[in-house]
């Protein structure tokens, strides 16, 4: 690590207006980040990047996904990565897909899941092979016999922002998805802008239809691609919006691998840094970030994010 990176570390703090004191980072990068890999990673260069991540103080690390391995071969060893994060899963959600996936969780010792929904009927039906409504019947039967077994349950609405079939969507349509997930006992949802082309005051339109829906921008999380470079721009206007949950990958790893055109996630330590120079408190160490991150862009030979690259260059 060079001495740029001990020197600056940290951008000089201007704290926003009528911002969040402080957020919470959901990391996601062990999952979906990693689930459009092609180089099959490791299970223990798995376990090793969780838990580097979590000693950075990220407050929640979501480990894997127990989908079917012949759709995304890279998370065929979601039970063995629990295994390898000791018996303390609370911090540690996991993906599943459908009632088969939530039994394989429950028997890895899994204590949080998410559900995973899309805003459009094209995808529902190209990623799910089945119409929006039975997509969404679906998930909140998961959701459902996940909390009778005592699980912390999370929702995914995917193409919230736009669809590369559809076009754009509507804010209401989005809501109505998102009021059905927490009436079936989500504690939150988590709105995807799936392929990277919202902008800020598109941003501020969702949030404020989920507001009229009765789903408090407390009730939401954030989830950025930056295919157009905007993920920051959103996560400031989610800010002003109250939003105070936001998903981040390390490195920026990930895309869609059920959507061509959806690039990285927003990186971590992108949005760390923005967070940092408002004030914004997040309880995590950007330079651990940045260390776990060199690590895994190494073993897949992609790029570090563009704070890594800055303060080791």
């Amino acid at each position: 690590m060079t001495a740029r990176a001990d020197t600056l570390g940290l951008p000089a703090r201007h704290p926003g207006t009528g911002l969040p004191a402080a957020v919470t980072v959901y990391e996601v990068g062990a999952r979906d980040g990693l689930q459009a890999e092609k180089r099959i990673v490791p299970t223990t260069a798995k376990v090793t990047l969780i838990q580097d991540l979590l000693a950075a103080g990220l407050p929640v690390v979501e480990a894997t996904s127990f989908v079917s391995p012949r759709w995304v071969p890279q998370l065929a060893d979601a039970a063995e990565v629990l295994a390898g994060l000791g018996p303390d899963l609370s911090r540690h959600p996991v993906l599943v897909p459908n009632r088969t996936g939530l039994r394989r969780a429950l028997d890895a010792g899994a204590r949080g899941v998410a559900v995973f929904v899309s805003a459009t009927e094209a995808f529902a039906r190209s990623n799910l092979n089945r119409s929006l409504e039975q997509a969404l019947d679906a998930a909140v039967e998961v959701a459902a016999e996940a909390r009778s077994h005592g699980l912390r349950v999370r929702g995914y609405v995917s193409m919230c922002f736009g669809d590369p079939w559809e076009g754009p969507v509507a804010p209401a349509r989005v809501a109505a998805v998102s009021r059905a997930l927490v009436d079936a006992g989500c504690e939150q949802v988590s709105l995807g802008d799936t392929i990277g082309v919202g902008t800020a005051g598109q941003v501020r339109a969702v949030v404020d239809a989920h507001g009229a829906a009765g789903v408090g921008p407390g009730d939401l999380a954030l989830h950025f691609h930056d295919t157009y470079g905007q993920a920051l721009a959103n996560v400031y206007a989610g800010l002003q919006a109250g939003v105070t949950c936001f998903d981040s990958s390390v490195a920026g790893l990930g895309g869609c691998p059920f959507a061509g055109s959806a690039t990285g996630n927003l990186a971590t330590e992108d949005l760390l840094w923005m967070l940092a120079g408002l004030g914004i408190e997040t309880g995590v160490d950007l330079m651990g970030v940045v260390r776990a991150g060199v690590v895994m862009a190494d073993l897949l030979a992609r790029p570090l994010s563009r704070v890594a690259a800055a303060l080791l260059g």
